[in-house]
């Protein structure tokens, strides 16, 4: 399954999306992720509204990938800026064509808080 949202008009680019979006701010650019347990550069462990996961970090060519390797949903979600729309667009997916709802709407809401961290963040940079 695929989530998106897109984020019009973030006051940063790729390289400030890339040194925003490190471990150790996860847990202020997303409600759903309440702490950060530890961090390196390229991973950490992370507590969320599904429980403990270690989480992976790897920039990409316009942003960073974020994924759960021991999720049993296998749950990665990318936040990268789009020069062209000067957007920031998240794109959540898991390894399952469908979920039950109420693990759907978890992920909306996931996606969501990423959406607000975001923007609120972005707004604060300037």
């Amino acid at each position: 399954m695929e989530f998106f949202a897109e984020i019009q008009n973030v006051d940063l680019d790729a390289d400030g999306l890339k040194h925003l979006l490190k471990i150790e701010n996860l847990a202020s650019l997303c409600d759903s992720i309440s702490t950060v347990v530890s961090h390196g550069e390229d991973g950490g462990v992370m507590f969320c509204i599904w429980g403990e996961f270690e989480v992976r970090r790897d920039e990409i060519r316009y942003g960073v990938r974020f994924s759960l390797p021991n999720c049993p949903n296998a749950l990665a979600w990318t936040v990268t800026f789009d020069e062209a729309s000067k957007s920031a667009v998240i794109h959540c997916t898991i390894d399952r064509k469908e979920h039950d709802e109420d693990f759907v709407a978890s992920i909306r809401e996931f996606v969501d808080g990423w959406s607000e961290g975001i923007l609120k963040a972005s707004r604060n940079n300037t």
